[in-house]
């Protein structure tokens, strides 16, 4: 299958690139800068030039493609609602290319907003929060409304492993160096959910080949991790101490990142796992942390 990959030199699409090569499949990966370009060169892919605001480099790349998968995001949060609307286009703009053709197209989404509080199950579809301006998903039901073989992957709110340099772990880990405590809020024992970007990406192809469409499947190896047991293990590996911070001191120490510390998001991947058949194999976050993978 030739298949176009937004987001295809980035942490998890790097890998998404690979897990494809690997098990025969072409790629196309957009690519913005030379460094871009040269980087999925090097890993065997081809390059299609544009980024998610070039939405004419979006129809060629999807028209000529076998299968789309969408892993492509602004990380800017100092202008997220934008970068939303950026993210809903690009969806609308592929999803325009694929209608009626039967092509697969995998967009990306997360678990941590699914069902707070309680475990989150992939047969869950919350409603729209306007708090939260992302609607990757809501614009996949859209777009599979109007034939698209559409699906959406919601990924942990901690995709980890070798080279994670802009997810929360290091988020968490350049705070804790900068106020020199690693540091959870209240008890610590709210829970995010977990997976290995190695198994992230084996997912995304699977559900590439094999999605029906308007499923949600679920990029959690791990259901629950409270926060205290991430902080604790950055304290050792910072060797710097581990504390409490008052509910009501959060943003002061967190900032920005004071609401994703307090967020408790459990999230099960079994459905997806017998849906896919696909089983996690690679380390675990508190062993990566551990093993010094952040820290080296």
């Amino acid at each position: 299958m030739r298949v176009f990959v937004t987001g295809a030199t980035g942490f998890i699409g790097t890998a998404i690139v690979q897990e494809l090569i690997s098990a025969g499949h072409q790629v196309a990966g957009l690519a913005r800068s030379e460094a871009s370009a040269n980087k999925l060169i090097e890993a065997g892919a081809e390059v299609h030039r544009g980024d998610l605001e070039d939405l004419e480099s979006l129809r060629s790349g999807a028209a000529q493609a076998d299968g789309v998968i969408h892993a492509g995001f602004i990380h800017d949060f100092t202008r997220f609602k934008e970068v939303c609307e950026v993210d809903k286009v690009a969806i609308e703009t592929i999803g325009e290319v694929l209608a009626g053709s039967d092509r697969p197209f995998i967009v990306t989404s997360g678990t941590a907003l699914v069902s707070p509080g309680r475990l989150a199950t992939e047969d869950i579809i919350p409603p729209f929060n306007p708090a939260w301006p992302r609607a990757s998903e809501q614009t996949a039901d859209v777009v599979t409304a109007r034939g698209v073989r559409a699906a959406a992957i919601r990924l942990s709110p901690s995709v980890h492993g070798d080279d994670d340099k802009h997810g929360f772990i290091p988020i968490l880990i350049n705070i804790a160096r900068e106020k020199g405590v690693s540091a959870y809020i209240g008890n610590g024992f709210n829970q995010w959910n977990a997976v290995h970007r190695l198994d992230a990406a084996r997912l995304f192809r699977l559900a590439l080949e094999n999605a029906e469409p308007g499923a949600r499947y679920h990029g959690s190896a791990e259901e629950a991790i409270t926060v205290k047991a991430i902080a604790e293990a950055i304290g050792n590996q910072l060797n710097i101490p581990v504390k409490s911070i008052a509910p009501e001191a959060a943003a002061e120490h967190f900032g920005w990142f004071a609401h994703m510390a307090a967020i408790d998001c459990p999230a099960s991947s079994k459905l997806t796992q017998e849906r896919l058949n696909w089983h996690p194999t690679h380390s675990t976050l508190l062993a990566d942390i551990t093993n010094g993978v952040y820290t080296q």
